[in-house]
């Protein structure tokens, strides 16, 4: 078995002897130990402590040199497989149109969906492992990745097969999610339970029997699946053993997050869209609400109200929301500094939301998202910094020096 130490650690961050899903004020408790050794053995963290408690003796050795250690960021939502972008929509949002007024011209997720029907499997799988691959080098170290571009039979299929080839080569957890509830393809625009029934009826039986999905997800916002759709789909879901995820409250007050509560959902995200009653009755529950700040700002939208959901007890994580149309970036640091920035998240509370808690939120924590004996060697090995809050404050620089997957370097398992 591999052996590796990791010496002269300026700080050791998220330390924990067990773990679990934090909320409301545990989110701002981060232990640390600055001056501090890691021991790998094989793909597991088997040890650590300060440097003045001699380290154990081992093969292979890296000077950490100051750097931070920190766990691997955990991105419990994105839309990683696509198959183009679309630049020419955010000039059509700088130049006034709504997300859901392109939309409604054919464009978002429809556009996508046309795209993706004209190309293959492997074309897909090609441009969604170069994506995943530049991720991994920023510091994620577990991915979740949802269909929904296909919006047919087929098309649904093809993604969950490109999502699943992805699972079986990359060195990181990635969960797949079954979105077909993304939108109304065109032709049942006027036929709801139609492609309601298509999703039940003939969708669901394939994911469960190729084993295809790990949750269902459904948009459930105005102008796409009403509260009372979603919940149709998310049963059904839930009989094939998919867990339920929900789009909810980006752009109005839907229903999304009562639904979730209501089915026991592991996660409803956005959330932009919050009132007190709504807040109140997520932090009453077990289900976590994942905030997508980078969707956010792309769409120039208010930011989520990350204060009053952790001041009310909320479970909160973190996430990109990748995906051509509203977040174009799976930048998981830029992530944890908007949220520091835009939603006065303590840089402690936005870490745990990004490692711990986007762990826990796709089923993970008990593998991933901290510093804990027996967990996942997934980490981050940060340039010299002079303080954790540094990585926050200065967004526009890269911070990353190493990455590792299962106790090995991400640059030696990723070159060429």
């Amino acid at each position: 078995m591999s052996s590796l130490l990791i010496h002269n650690i300026g700080q050791l961050v998220n330390i924990r002897e067990e773990s679990h899903l934090l909320r409301g004020a545990e989110l701002a408790v981060l232990p640390c130990i600055d001056n501090a050794w890691l021991h790998i053995e094989g793909d597991r963290i088997a040890g650590y402590g300060p440097m003045s408690v001699a380290p154990p003796a081992v093969g292979d050795r890296i000077d950490a040199r100051g750097g931070l250690v920190l766990p691997s960021w955990c991105d419990s939502h994105t839309h990683l497989v696509f198959a183009g972008s679309r630049e020419s929509e955010f000039v059509d949002k700088l130049k006034g149109l709504s997300y859901a007024e392109i939309n409604a011209k054919g464009g978002g997720i429809l556009n996508s969906a046309r795209k993706l029907a004209a190309t293959s499997e492997d074309d897909l799988f090609a441009s969604a492992w170069t994506r995943l691959q530049e991720l991994m080098r920023l510091g994620t170290g577990a991915i979740e990745v949802k269909s929904g571009y296909g919006l047919s039979v087929e098309g649904e299929l093809k993604m969950l097969r490109v999502i699943k080839k992805l699972r079986e080569r990359a060195p990181i957890p990635v969960k797949a999610t079954f979105l077909g509830a993304h939108t109304y393809p065109a032709e049942y625009k006027e036929n709801h339970q139609g492609y309601i029934d298509l999703i039940i009826d003939q969708m669901l039986p394939v994911i469960a029997r190729e084993g295809l999905a790990d949750y269902i997800d459904v948009f459930c916002e105005t102008g796409f699946f009403n509260p009372a759709e979603t919940e149709q789909i998310l049963r059904a879901g839930l009989q094939h053993g998919l867990k339920p995820k929900i789009h909810a409250n980006q752009l109005n007050l839907s229903g999304g997050v009562e639904v979730g509560v209501k089915l026991g959902a592991l996660s409803v995200d956005h959330l932009e869209t919050m009132d007190d009653s709504t807040i109140a009755a997520l932090a009453k529950s077990d289900t976590i609400g994942t905030l997508l700040p980078t969707a956010a700002f792309f769409l120039r939208m208010a930011f989520q109200p990350a204060r009053a959901l952790i001041d009310a007890g909320c479970a909160i994580a973190l996430a990109s929301d990748f995906n051509p149309g509203s977040s174009p970036s799976g930048n998981m640091n830029l992530v944890v500094a908007m949220s520091c920035i835009q939603m006065r998240m303590l840089p402690e509370e936005a870490i745990n939301a990004a490692t711990l808690n986007g762990a826990y939120a796709m089923s993970l924590g008990d593998q991933l998202g901290s510093i804990t004996v027996g967990k996942k060697a997934n980490l981050i090995l940060t340039r010299p910094v002079p303080s954790l809050a540094y990585l926050p404050y200065a967004f526009g620089s890269n911070h990353i020096g190493e990455v590792f997957a299962n106790g090995v370097a991400v640059s030696g398992q990723l070159a060429g």
